[in-house]
């Protein structure tokens, strides 16, 4: 992580199950995309399960862990000021893009912390009273490629379809030449893979 650029961890016990813990990528990625927009920042998209897009480039990642029973970890990057090395990637990964060279916007992270914070806990706040079905509508609003052919890595195995939806548990819905299929968890690729 270079210095300037965004990274923070919040851990906490959310009382509920460890599947619905999962939810909490689609509200970080809403809360940041909150943060954004108000700023003024505009061609963001959001990656299933866990990435925030800016001009088709990654402009932050969310990572969930749960290590002991009933903890979560949630973990997010910006890519404020500079992105990573493209040479350290992964092939096929998304191009990474920083929110200072795709919009001229400098925001140091304390002020990113000071913003963030209190949109995950709006979001957190949402879907705790309500559920997932409005986190669902209103993330499905800003999707990457929805209606367009991905790939998905699996451990052992790889899957291209055409990304339908997302589900009512949060999984990735794409429609295969063999019937639908339902993602809980994968490395998602575009174009190809």
């Amino acid at each position: 992580m270079s210095e300037g650029n965004f990274a923070a961890s919040f851990a906490w016990r959310p009382g509920v199950d460890p599947a619905s813990m999962g939810l909490r990528s689609f509200t970080a990625s809403l809360a940041l995309h909150d943060v954004l927009r108000s700023l003024g920042v505009e061609g963001m998209s959001l990656k299933w399960p866990n990435d925030v897009l800016l001009n088709d480039g990654k402009l932050a990642g969310i990572l969930l862990e749960n290590p002991t029973p009933g903890l979560l970890v949630l973990g997010i990057g910006i890519n404020l000021i500079a992105t990573p090395d493209p040479a350290t990637l992964e092939p096929g990964a998304m191009p990474p893009v920083s929110l200072l060279a795709a919009t001229g916007l400098r925001v140091e992270p304390q002020t990113m912390l000071d913003a963030l914070a209190p949109a995950f806990a709006a979001r957190e706040a949402q879907l705790t009273t309500w559920g997932f079905a409005p986190i669902r509508t209103e993330w499905m609003k800003y999707a990457a490629r929805k209606g367009q052919q991905i790939t998905v890595k699996l451990p052992g195995d790889t899957i291209t379809g055409t990304f339908t939806d997302v589900d009512d548990d949060g999984h990735l819905v794409l429609k295969t030449p063999d019937g639908l299929r339902r993602i809980t968890a994968g490395d998602v690729f575009f174009g190809g893979g």
